[in-house]
This record gives structure tokens, C-alpha cells and sequence, in this order.
């Protein structure tokens, strides 16, 4: 009877064997494994960890160059493709047939060859291509790979004042009139555009700053530059005279054409004379390009073409001497005059120059500017600079008002004869 019934219970205990222990679980872990085997395994997690870790970063971090990893780059392949690319032709794309359908082609005038009936390459979309636009097109099918931008001569391009000035309306002295007509013309409009809608009048377009060297026409213009965020182009009148018959028209119509592309613009023609003179002919012909080059300034201002936001600054030295054309209301719709300072004025001017300066105590500006009579802002800075000068002869870390003094003496009472407010009284 009691063999069966141990029988019995190993057919239960094998039915429900008892459960394993910690000791038993490790026992039965170390079956089959070798000596490093659990080392080897915490390596290769650590490999994985820092593979992934690794990857995750040369996908986050932007390189400084722009390019992948030196680890993941293949020179050979590159080398091959660059090979291989053929270099693009310039056309212009002068016509679409049935545009906005599946089948649209391109009609494309490559100069000095012929025009062509061309597709698209597979890297351009037809929202890419406009009539009239310049493409890249490849030399095999002509077909269009690329858009390309408006040709715009990068002489007229470096035009464009990329950095702020550091001029502000406090560096101005003496034109507290001139300033508010300036802001009046130039800010106005672009800041509060609503308040000339509302009257229903356009805001004057352009302004002709004169009057003698040295009262502060570039200054203030470059004051403005720093005021406004608008794009502010400043043109040279001399730079726009060329060698070859047409040149500086084109020049005048890239910088304009250059200026309505941007949401507002500021542009500046100092020394306009050079450009501007009236019209006469000297029977020789050697005044006709400038000529032509200040009519197609003129036909700009105001001209066919809407100007747009496009507002003009002009500076000049002898206004006498511009075309009327040019002058007209509509065209130059202010002009403003830089007189010389008065007393107050060439105080101010005095006060903003010895600003920076390591001046004593009680100077008294006003006796200075007494004793500088008929002088513009480029003569007060240049008494400061000599003034400073002769404290350097002298080795002191001040500047006196003897020193000032001194200066006057030299800079208004010497160079009288250089200075070149008669002339403009003459001739103006």
C-alpha cells in the first residue's frame, strides 16, 4: 500500500513542482556561459549606448561649415558627380505656351546663339518660371534647370549702406529746422502712412538739400539712415558718369529698379551737380552722356513707371547750376536750405564737437562762437581738432580755452582765403 502512495506523490510533484529560488535561478544562469561572457555583454550595451548617443549629436549639431561629419563624407563619389555636372547656360525665358498645364513649354533666347522651345528639368517647379525671367539651361536639351535673379550690376549692388551710420539727429547741430523738414518728408510717410490717406494726399516724394560746404547735408542724410529701418542706397553723382554711351542710364535703371524690389528705400545722391548741370550744347558733344544719364534720372523720379516707396535725397552745393527739369515739384517736391548757423547755433556745434573731448572746466562756447563769424559745422569741428592739437604741442591732457582761442585765430582769421562761403554767396 505505501509504495503507491509515494508514487502518488511524485506524480504530484512533478504536476507542481516547487518554485525556483534566487540561488537556484543563478545557478541555472551560469549553464552554457563562458568566463567573460557578462563582460562582453556590458560592453556591447555601452557600444550601443554611445553609437546612439554619437548619432544623435551629428544629427543635431549644425557644423560651423554647413557640412556632415568628416566621418561620413565620400570625396570620391563627390569628386565624380561635380565631374559629371555640366555647367549651365544663361537664357532669358521670353515666352510660356499654354502655361499652367501639364504640357507647358518654354520659349528661351540664348544670346548670340538662337531661341529655343524647351521643358523644365526635374529639379524646377512651373511655379518657378516667370515670363521674361533669366534661367540656367543645361547645354545638351536646353531644358530649364534653374531660376535666376534680375541681373543688377554689382557696382549698383555695393551701392546699398549695409551698416547703420552712427550719426544721430543729437550730432547735428544748428539745423533744427532743417531737420524737422527732413523728418516731415522722409519719416513721416513711412512711419504714419495712414495720416496722408486720410487727407487723401500723396507725401511728398523727394527733397534738394543746399546750401554751403560744410553745413551738415551729408551729415543729416546720414542721420536719416540711421533713423529709418528702410533700405538707404547712397549714389555719388560722379560715379554714375561712364565711359560707354548708355552705361550710366542703365546704372540709374538697375538702382531704381533695385530700389522698388525692397519695401521701402532711401536714395541719396550727393553731389548732384556732377549729373544734374542744366542742359546746353557746347557744340563739341562731350557733355551728352551726362546728359542723358540725369534724363533718365529725371523719367525715374518721375516718369511712366510708378516711383513706389521710394523716397529721393538729393545734396548739392550749387543749386544754380541743376536742370529745372529736375527741380520741379513732383520730382523734388522740398527744397531745404542749410544756411550757415547762427550764434546759437555754432554754440550748439561747439558743445557737440568737445562732447568726447577732455576740455577744462567753463569754457565759455558763446565767446567762442562770437569770434567765429560766417564759419559752418566743418570749420567749428576743425577749430576742436586744433584746439586739441595744440594742447598735445604743449603735453597736457587738457585743452584750454586759450587753446580755443588760439585755434580760432588760425583756423577762421588764417584760412580765410580757402574758405569757400563767398563763392557760394556768389554764386547762389
Amino acid at each position: 500500500m505505501a509504495p503507491t502512495a509515494d508514487i502518488e506523490d511524485e506524480i504530484k510533484d512533478e504536476k507542481n513542482p516547487p518554485p525556483l529560488d534566487e540561488d537556484d535561478i543563478a545557478l541555472l544562469k551560469t549553464y552554457g556561459l563562458g568566463p567573460y561572457s557578462t563582460s562582453i555583454k556590458k560592453a556591447e550595451k555601452e557600444i550601443k549606448e554611445m553609437a546612439k548617443k554619437i548619432n544623435d549629436l551629428c544629427g543635431i549639431k549644425e557644423s560651423d561649415t554647413g557640412l556632415a561629419a568628416p566621418s561620413q563624407w565620400d570625396l570620391v563619389s563627390d569628386k565624380q558627380m561635380m565631374q559629371e555636372e555640366q555647367p549651365l547656360q544663361v537664357a532669358r525665358c521670353t515666352k510660356i505656351i499654354s502655361p499652367n498645364t501639364e504640357d507647358a513649354k518654354y520659349v528661351i533666347n540664348v544670346k548670340q546663339i538662337a531661341k529655343f522651345v524647351v521643358g523644365l528639368g526635374d529639379k524646377v517647379s512651373p511655379t518657378d518660371i516667370e515670363e521674361g525671367m533669366r534661367v540656367g539651361v543645361d547645354r545638351n536639351k536646353y531644358q530649364i534647370q534653374i531660376p535666376l535673379p534680375p541681373k543688377i550690376d554689382p557696382s549698383v549692388t555695393m551701392m546699398t549702406v549695409e551698416e547703420k551710420p552712427d550719426v544721430t539727429y543729437n550730432d547735428v547741430g544748428g539745423c533744427k529746422e532743417q531737420i524737422e523738414k527732413m523728418r516731415e518728408v522722409v519719416e513721416l510717410p513711412m512711419l504714419h502712412p495712414e495720416k496722408f490717406v486720410k487727407l487723401g494726399i500723396d507725401p511728398p516724394k523727394g527733397v534738394l538739400c543746399y546750401g554751403p560746404p560744410g553745413t551738415g547735408k551729408t551729415l543729416l542724410a546720414r542721420a536719416v539712415a540711421n533713423r529709418t529701418d528702410a533700405c538707404f542706397i547712397r549714389v555719388i553723382g560722379s560715379e554714375l558718369v561712364q565711359k560707354y554711351v548708355g552705361e550710366g542710364a542703365r546704372m540709374v535703371r538697375e538702382l531704381f529698379q533695385m530700389a522698388r524690389s525692397k519695401k521701402a528705400c532711401i536714395v541719396f545722391f550727393d553731389e548732384v551737380d556732377a549729373i544734374g548741370g542744366a542742359r546746353f550744347d557746347d557744340g563739341v558733344g562731350g557733355d551728352n552722356e551726362v546728359q542723358r544719364t540725369m534724363l533718365e534720372i529725371v523719367n525715374q523720379l518721375d516718369g511712366f513707371d510708378a516711383r513706389g516707396n521710394i523716397k529721393v535725397l538729393m545734396a548739392t552745393n550749387r543749386p544754380d547750376t541743376l536742370d529745372p527739369a529736375l527741380l520741379r515739384p513732383g520730382r523734388l517736391d522740398r527744397k531745404v536750405e542749410f544756411g550757415l548757423p547762427d550764434l546759437e547755433s555754432r554754440t550748439q556745434i561747439f558743445k557737440i564737437h568737445t562732447r568726447t573731448m577732455n576740455c577744462e572746466r567753463d569754457i565759455r562756447f558763446e565767446l567762442l562762437a562770437r569770434l567765429c563769424p560766417n564759419s559752418t559745422g566743418a570749420d567749428i569741428r576743425s577749430v576742436c581738432t586744433e584746439a586739441g592739437m595744440y594742447a598735445i604741442r604743449a603735453r597736457r591732457k587738457t585743452v584750454t580755452e586759450k587753446d580755443f582761442l588760439d585755434a580760432v585765430n588760425k583756423v577762421i582769421k588764417g584760412y580765410q582765403k580757402f574758405s569757400a562761403t563767398p563763392k557760394y554767396m556768389v554764386y547762389n
